[in-house]
């Protein structure tokens, strides 16, 4: 407050109503490779039906070198994470010689609409359109385009069906005395690979306009360019010379009086050399990087596929582990397991394990699961960690973050025919020996997650899974309040308010069973002097975590019919 020069009445506020906020603990981060789709850049997809609109549907091929062999594991350990939660991001990598189709005879790279939106340098030797996202399904795509000089031969144009009639001359071109700026654009599916249909009309855009500045009555743009841009799932504009008029891409308001002859009625564009390859390690761990900084994206499971090796693992617990607000979920590579024997899947997933990063912020799950893929009716061999991820999303939103997702409460495993491996126990006791979770199924209980360890070889509370995600919304949610605190005073005040902003969280989170207790210190103990003559703040806040019961000892002791319970167990 400050001092008043002259006599009257000052008012002011004091906020002591602020609470420690909750914090998303079930968003989950994913780097893939897919078809189609936006390429390194992040993607929010909530459903497994808008995974497949924006991603497009796997390849049938599950062993090629066509770029496509990955895409069904990609896009099944997504999905299967989808299965039970509605928050992924998604990131899609491309091998290093993927490029986009063209209608022109040169092909270029457009990763995302961002690329598009910074700039590229377009001519005619790549054409008028390009496929939206890179990748060889882009050749599948036609453009066909109908213009004002086809009033006679509208009649006769393939796709006039889809159009309620002949394009002209828009009202905006039309009051600056401009005409036949109007044409007609559909998008075919020519080769039938996204729709399944040869021929198939994907999309249509009406009476869109030749004159960048030309808009709708509503006021949104009508150029084009602009509304391929803005509304096709398939293509872009590229070519930036007049396409279908000699004043193509002529400002009605600047050119007063521009009549757009057009060069013909109407024609189609086929798209071309459009290629995929499969994304490697190297593409895969630039995917990752998207997710490297907490304060650009919020995540809390990052789901890892196929793995491709232990050394793209490892870079996934690494950002986990340098986070310190998610956890990393890996399985073993597929030739660990798959067509493995017992014995040898046994050794195998252990050295496996072995060669992994020791962090608490890493979990490790036993293999892979057989899997119908109604896309192309077929089974997959698919990595069980997108499951083990959403397993803790089912237990975010059943009970709480500080249970375990292991068990027949919430470890049931979904959309399994058979597991690639089926460890016994004396095989569960060898790689859970080795921080590795056992999935197993069990006649007339289904596929279960049977064991809760993170990946940490420490012998310490973090080394389960309840844990570590206790510990990450405690430190999430108190540090995002503690933000608050910065540049005030280190005073009683100041600490006060620390610990009646924290203590009624923590009880919260004790009556829901979270933790035995707690105890918050943030006095002059800790904050001594010193401390504060550094500028700094210090609050501790020492918790005991509940902890899940792995082991279960039932005993079963016989006596004579004439004892009295009470003179052998004691009490009354």
């Amino acid at each position: 407050m400050a001092f008043q020069i002259s006599p009257g009445v000052s008012v002011s506020e004091v906020d002591l109503t602020t609470v420690v906020p909750s914090v998303s603990t079930t968003a989950g981060a994913f780097v893939g490779d897919f078809q189609w789709g936006p390429a390194e850049k992040r993607t929010l997809i909530t459903t497994e039906s808008e995974l497949s609109s924006v991603f497009e549907t796997p390849s049938a091929n599950v062993a090629s070198n066509s770029g496509t062999a990955n895409t069904g594991i990609s896009f099944f350990s997504a999905a299967n994470f989808l299965a039970y939660g509605n928050n992924l991001q998604v990131v899609r990598a491309i091998g290093t010689s993927t490029i986009n189709s063209t209608s022109g005879n040169t092909a270029l790279l457009l990763k995302s609409e961002d690329s598009y939106d910074n700039g590229f340098t377009a001519n005619s030797y790549h054409g008028t359109f390009g496929a939206r996202y890179a990748g060889s399904l882009g050749n599948s795509l036609k453009v066909s385009v109908c213009t004002a000089n086809a009033v006679n031969g509208f009649s006769t144009w393939t796709y006039k069906s889809n159009f309620a009639g002949t394009p002209s001359t828009t009202p905006y071109v039309s009051s600056y005395g401009g005409a036949n700026d109007q044409i007609h654009i559909a998008v075919i599916d020519e080769d039938g690979l996204f729709s399944g249909t040869k021929e198939t009309v994907l999309e249509v855009f009406s009476y869109v306009s030749q004159a960048p500045d030309a808009k709708y009555d509503d006021g949104t743009p009508a150029y084009w360019k602009t509304v391929l841009r803005n509304n096709s799932k398939y293509i872009y504009a590229l070519n930036n010379t007049a396409a279908f008029s000699a004043n193509t891409d002529s400002t009605a308001a600047e050119h007063a009086g521009t009549i757009y002859t057009p060069t013909f009625g109407t024609v189609s564009y086929s798209m071309t050399n459009g290629i995929s390859t499969n994304a490697v390690a190297a593409n895969i761990q630039t995917g990752l990087d998207l997710f490297a900084n907490k304060d650009e994206v919020d995540i809390s499971l990052i789901i890892t596929g196929d793995g491709f090796d232990t050394t793209t693992q490892n870079y996934a617990t690494n950002i986990a582990k340098t986070r310190m607000d998610c956890v990393a979920f890996v399985s073993p590579l597929q030739g660990q397991v798959v067509g493995q024997s017992a014995s040898a899947a046994t050794t195998a997933v252990t050295a496996w394990a072995a060669s992994l990063s020791s962090t608490s912020y890493a979990v490790a799950d036993s293999g892979w699961k057989y899997q119908y893929d109604k896309y192309n009716n077929i089974y997959r061999w698919i990595p069980l960690n997108g499951d083990m991820a959403g397993l803790c999303v089912r237990t975010d939103d059943t009970t709480d973050p500080w249970f375990s997702p292991a068990g027949y409460s919430r470890g049931g495993v979904k959309n399994v025919v058979k597991l690639a491996w089926n460890p016994n126990q004396a095989q569960r006791d060898t790689i859970y020996s080795a921080a590795v979770n056992p999935v197993v199924s069990l006649p007339g209980q289904g596929t279960l997650l049977f064991g809760d360890k993170t990946l940490t070889t420490q012998p310490s509370a973090f080394n389960r899974i309840n844990v570590r995600r206790l510990f990450i919304v405690l430190e999430k949610s108190i540090s995002n309040a503690s933000k608050f605190s910065l540049f005030e005073l280190n005073d009683e005040f100041t600490r006060a308010q620390f610990v009646a902003l924290v203590e009624p969280f923590l009880r919260d989170v004790k009556g829901r069973r979270g933790v035995y207790d707690y105890r918050v210190v943030c006095d002059s103990s800790n904050n001594t002097q010193a401390v504060i003559d550094n500028n700094r703040f210090v609050g501790d806040i020492y918790i005991k975590p509940a902890r899940s019961i792995n082991y279960i000892q039932l005993n079963f002791i016989a006596t004579r019919s004439g004892v009295q319970f009470s003179e052998i167990v004691g009490g009354a």
